[in-house]
């Protein structure tokens, strides 16, 4: 492992990486990397979906890294059996899988990646330093799910171009900062994923609260990674405080004899920890319900909510066939999570659906038992979040609510998309997290917000309040999503 000055070790990196995409196009060219990914099938920003997964769920995710060495520490494991490591990471839950290919100070390499993706379900990041258009085709012909795009090497026009880019591969990108200009840089270029690096690259000082300093900069609909010098579960802990939504650890991980042990500390305390009030309360995610068009796709591709529905009971005039819900899903921006909503369903179909990728979280409106709901939930991949809805008319309603095994619960007037409003008086006996629905549009749901700001409102359903005559209406989807998003700046 070759040692490196450490005050110009970010410049070093970034020159190797120059060199060895001039070398591998000696090899492949430009045009013809483009013509191998071109070839495969559109990924699905499985990295973006699964952050947003948990997010959704209230729980804090984790990038569990894979690296033998780093400038900083040196090697950190001499054997570095990358497999054994990968797959411990996927069997301890771990939401992606960070894999070093910078072989030079990281002593990594694209076969660790190539064969880790191939072998893992968890979706895979490769950790290297993006500086030409040809390593984001690289990624993905190993099998990225996406890429770590680094502010401090890149001009402004290189970021949002690797954006693009990354958006036409379906690769998700996470964008890294350091300070406050640099977050800037990222949030005005349009990622959606900004991880700030508590190391710094230039002399490997770590300061944990340059992540707490940095949150309030970045947008609420926008993924916030802490990155880096996370070494105990009070770290995971104070970090979620501030608002983390996602954690990148490496060394305390790769240097844990037991990474499931370690693993599920660092998850519970983040959990733990979120139950308590940050400074500032998030801005509900939103979900888009009752898509059925390629055009209703296009819109919410513009307006990038967090989840998008697909009606599969047939008594509703809103119902999708699932073929044709497969369809949507393959032309669904990466990081939207279509949803699945049911009536009574077979849990066969429930299976099959979320199996095929068709849809990647569940929603139940019917009359599913505890033992329905509990069956499904083990049966499902614990990354499939499992929503049950609930017609609020009276207190007990609630009380029912509060007590379901689900994951996420959907408080609605049940009355079948009608767009009524129930009583929202009733939810001052609400005890966790919940989905608003039931006569949500973009001229009420400001006060319905501010009336709801003390309760654990996580997220809002909306379907025939984005309608005209019967169908989606972009103009007022696009006017609920920014209703939504404005009432927290």
């Amino acid at each position: 492992m070759q040692k490196a000055n450490k005050i110009n070790i970010l410049d070093q990196l970034a020159a190797h990486a120059r060199e060895r995409v001039e070398t591998a196009r000696s090899g492949t060219s430009l045009k013809d990397i483009r013509a191998m990914t071109a070839s495969l099938p559109k990924g699905r920003g499985a990295f973006e979906t699964a952050i947003r997964s948990r997010k959704i769920r209230g729980e804090a995710a984790f990038i569990c890294e894979c690296k033998k060495a780093s400038p900083s520490k040196g090697v950190i494991d001499k054997s570095f059996p990358y497999m054994d490591i990968a797959c411990a990471y996927d069997r301890a839950g771990a939401d992606c899988i960070s894999v070093l290919t910078e072989p030079k100070w990281f002593l990594g390499s694209d076969a660790y990646l190539r064969e880790i993706a191939a072998k893992v379900k968890t979706p895979c990041i490769r950790k290297d330093f993006v500086v030409d258009e040809y390593m984001l085709h690289e990624a993905r012909l190993l099998g990225a799910s996406a890429v770590l795009l680094i502010c401090s090497i890149l001009s402004d026009a290189q970021l949002r171009e690797y954006l693009a880019i990354c958006e036409e591969l379906g690769l998700s990108a996470l964008t890294e900062a350091h300070d406050e200009d640099e977050i800037m840089r990222a949030v005005e270029a349009g990622s959606r994923i900004i991880g700030v690096n508590n190391r710094n690259l230039k002399d490997f000082s770590v300061d944990t609260g340059n992540s707490a300093r940095l949150r309030k900069l970045v947008p609420d609909h926008v993924l916030f990674v802490a990155e880096s010098g996370i070494t105990a579960p009070s770290d995971t802990a104070a970090l979620r405080m501030a608002g983390a939504d996602a954690f990148l650890i490496g060394e305390a991980l790769m240097r844990a004899e037991r990474k499931d042990q370690m693993l599920r500390a660092f998850r519970t305390a983040a959990n733990e920890a979120v139950r308590q009030k940050h400074e500032k309360k998030p801005a509900p995610f939103i979900k888009l319900c009752g898509m059925r068009r390629e055009e209703d796709i296009a819109s919410v591709n513009r307006l990038r909510p967090d989840m998008v529905g697909y009606i599969f009971t047939k008594k509703s005039h809103r119902y999708i066939d699932p073929k044709e819900a497969a369809r949507l899903t393959g032309h669904l921006a990466g990081g939207i999570i279509p949803v699945g909503v049911f009536v009574d369903a077979d849990p066969e179909m429930i299976l099959e659906l979320a199996s095929k990728g068709t849809i990647r979280a569940v929603q139940l409106h019917g009359k599913e038992s505890k033992a329905y709901i509990s069956l499904l939930r083990s049966a499902l991949d614990e990354r499939v979040p499992l929503i049950k809805a609930f017609k609020i008319t009276c207190d007990e309603d609630v009380a029912m609510a509060n007590r379901s095994p689900a994951d996420l619960i959907l408080l609605d007037s049940g009355d079948g998309g009608t767009g009524k409003v129930f009583d929202h008086s009733l939810l001052k006996g609400i005890e966790r997290p919940y989905i608003l629905a039931g006569g949500l549009d973009s001229g009420n749901i400001g006060s319905i917000l501010k009336e709801l700001e003390d309760t654990p409102l996580a997220g809002v359903d909306v379907s025939s309040g984005i309608e005209t005559g019967g169908w989606k209406d972009p103009l007022k989807m696009e006017a609920f999503t920014k209703a939504v998003r404005g009432s927290y700046q």
